[in-house]
């Protein structure tokens, strides 16, 4: 049987419809890794139809824009999925509505779709895989400034501007021969690093309200009152979660947001102690320093708080049994 890479490239040149997804509430690498596989198959194969879907964030539009899609257009289509764990958060829901399914991404595959995967949990975004597709058929394909201005920018989204432990001497390789094809690193990273006026009270607040307990987990809760008073809304606050990270205390951190109907969602972040377990016990799951969870209620906060300290006491515990 052919390797993923060869499989999904069989199918790239059979289809002349194809339709590229990502996950709901996306970040740069969510969309860098759409558009830039987009920029790339558009640039090769200029006879295709290649669009690129989901909701329009216009805080993304400098990364690329959505296409508008109708229905028919999923007929005879091949769909691809960029950067997305699970079929539920998959953003526009016709994903299942083409000829074929194929998943790329570089989360855990606990949810397996798709008729053809591949993933490398391993790889620090998507876009950096999205990169090494094309290198491995470079013969064939074409990497335009457009492609590589999204893909560095998913790659500096996903790695903290290189600073995460997924970030590989790969990865700098990577990010080099992007800039080498016409991405803007200085003007990119500007873009990642920019926020509000209003982002930047909230950020206050965060390092005013944050709780840290005696072994390094910390969290922070943000309800719907609090998000009024600052003028942002719940898609506002990705820019305040990794203030924790910052501080020399924190080991491992949460950051609780309200939602409309009055549940939490749940940032998990780690300098160290494994936190995609905890986030898959709370209805969610991620990578093992960076996941993602829910919490219906004050008692649920509580537990998330409670497995969160016990994480970081056993990590802690264990760097002092090691020295």
């Amino acid at each position: 049987m052919a390797d993923p890479l060869t499989a999904i490239f069989e199918q790239i040149k059979k289809y002349n419809k194809i339709i590229i997804h990502r996950h709901q509430r996306p970040d740069p690498d969510a969309i860098g890794s759409q558009v830039g596989l987009a920029e790339i198959l558009r640039a090769s194969f200029p006879y295709k139809q290649i669009y690129v879907v989901g909701k329009h964030i216009s805080g993304f539009d400098w990364i690329g824009e959505m296409d508008t899609v109708d229905n028919q257009t999923f007929d005879d289509a091949l769909v691809i999925v960029t950067d997305t764990a699970n079929a539920p958060r998959i953003d526009d829901r016709r994903f299942d509505n083409g000829d074929e399914l194929i998943k790329i991404d570089h989360h855990p595959n606990d949810e397996p779709f798709g008729d053809i995967m591949w993933v490398e949990p391993d790889a620090s975004s998507c876009s950096e895989m999205i990169y090494n597709f094309y290198q491995r058929f470079a013969k064939e394909l074409t990497l335009p400034k457009k492609a590589a201005h999204a893909l560095y920018a998913g790659i500096i989204g996903d790695t903290g501007r290189f600073l995460y432990p997924a970030t590989t001497p790969r990865t700098m390789l990577v990010a080099g021969s992007l800039m080498a094809a016409g991405a803007n690193a200085a003007e990119i990273s500007q873009h990642e690093n920019e926020i509000t006026l209003p982002v930047a009270r909230l950020s206050a607040y965060v390092y005013d309200n944050l709780k840290i307990l005696d072994d390094g987990a910390a969290y922070v809760i943000l309800t719907n009152e609090i998000l009024e008073r600052f003028g942002l809304t719940e898609a506002g606050t990705s820019a305040i979660v990794s203030l924790p990270g910052r501080i020399h205390d924190v080991t491992a951190w949460a950051i609780f947001v309200e939602q409309e109907d009055g549940h939490y969602r749940i940032r998990l972040r780690s300098k160290g102690p494994t936190i995609n377990g905890l986030a898959k016990n709370h209805d969610g799951g991620g990578h093992p320093l960076a996941s993602g969870a829910k919490a219906k209620d004050e008692t649920e906060i509580n537990q998330v708080i409670d497995e969160l300290n016990q994480l970081t006491q056993s990590y802690t515990n264990q760097k002092t049994k090691g020295k």
